[in-house]
Formats: C-alpha cells, structure tokens, sequence
C-alpha cells in the first residue's frame, strides 16, 4: 500500500478503496499504519471537498422534534412553560442556561448543539 495525495474525486475514490482492501490489516503491521494515514487524508479531503454548515440551536431542536415525534407541547411541557416553547420555537428567544440542559438531558441533544447564536426573528 503506497500513500499518495488526494485531490479530487478520482483519487478519493483509489484512496477509499485502498483502505476497504486493507480495513482488516493487523494494528501494529506496516498496512494498518499506511491505513490510517490515508484515512486521515481521506477525512482532511472530504471536509473540504464537502463541508457541513453548522445548524443552529433552534434547527437543532427541532430536528429532535421531527425525528422523536415531540411537539410544541412536549417542549412546553419539558420547559415548564407554553409561551417559552412557543416563542423559542418562533425563534422569538434563545434558550437560557437551565433549558439548554433540559433538552439536552431529556432529549440526548448535544449541548454543543444548543449553544450558539440563536437567530431571532
């Protein structure tokens, strides 16, 4: 297995299928070190090559909702109050210290996701 840079799509695809040929490589052999350098490659160039934008603190929460089936009410519920769910929810307030732990506790968001510019309408 040689190294090699990756830079475009072509050379993605070799590299991808270097490490697929050599996935099982016992940890302390030359291949298994080779592999891991190429992933590492491979990481570097797909973050680059496709990047994710970052979602906000209320798309976060409401990909929670969409995908555990919760509603507006569920929200108001966790956070003890109706017009805090809905005004957050109309991206009227952010969230406070209390109920960012909240949703992340009882809904396994991660806190990283709920912290950040909150954009109000």
């Amino acid at each position: 297995m040689n190294l090699f840079p990756i830079r475009n799509d072509e050379d993605h695809a070799r590299a991808v299928r270097e490490i697929a040929a050599h996935w099982n490589a016992p940890d302390d052999s030359d291949e298994a070190a080779c592999m891991d350098a190429l992933a590492t490659l491979v990481d570097r160039y797909e973050r680059q090559r496709w990047p994710i934008e970052a979602i906000t603190p209320l798309e976060a929460i409401k990909f929670a909702m969409e995908q555990n089936g919760y509603t507006q009410s569920d929200l108001a519920t966790l956070l003890e109050s109706r017009s805090r769910a809905s005004e957050i929810l109309a991206g009227k307030r952010g969230l406070t210290l209390e109920q960012i732990r909240l949703v992340s506790k009882h809904w396994h968001v991660p806190v990283a996701a709920l912290v950040g510019a909150f954009e109000l309408a």
